[in-house]
């Protein structure tokens, strides 16, 4: 991978013969500032460039761990922080309701 590719992550669970979920997003590849040098080089990191809610209504938070729900409502916040000044009127109610923090 280089820096500026665009590539897609695709985290998933599936069962055979049952069922199975994909959250997809785009990522762009972007050089860490200020690596700390090792003897493996350079290091990228994923730059989320798709602003999309992941719907959380049939999660089940007991089975998250805190920082999986952490970095769950991070996302989300960025999502309302960058799309909600776009929007307006119910698309803005649909933004805010689908981007609150969950707890557990």
């Amino acid at each position: 991978m280089k820096s500026g590719m665009l590539t897609s992550n695709e985290p998933g669970l599936y069962r055979p013969g049952k069922w199975g979920i994909r959250i997809e997003s785009l990522v762009i590849n972007r050089p860490v500032e200020n690596p700390e040098e090792t003897e493996f080089g350079k290091f990228l990191y994923f730059e989320t460039v798709t602003l999309c809610p992941i719907d959380t209504r049939l999660i089940d938070t007991k089975l998250m761990t805190g920082s999986e729900i952490e970095w769950l409502n991070q996302y989300h916040a960025e999502v309302r922080r960058r799309l909600e000044p776009l929007t307006e009127g119910a698309a803005k109610a649909w933004l805010i309701e689908r981007t609150e923090p969950l707890v557990r």
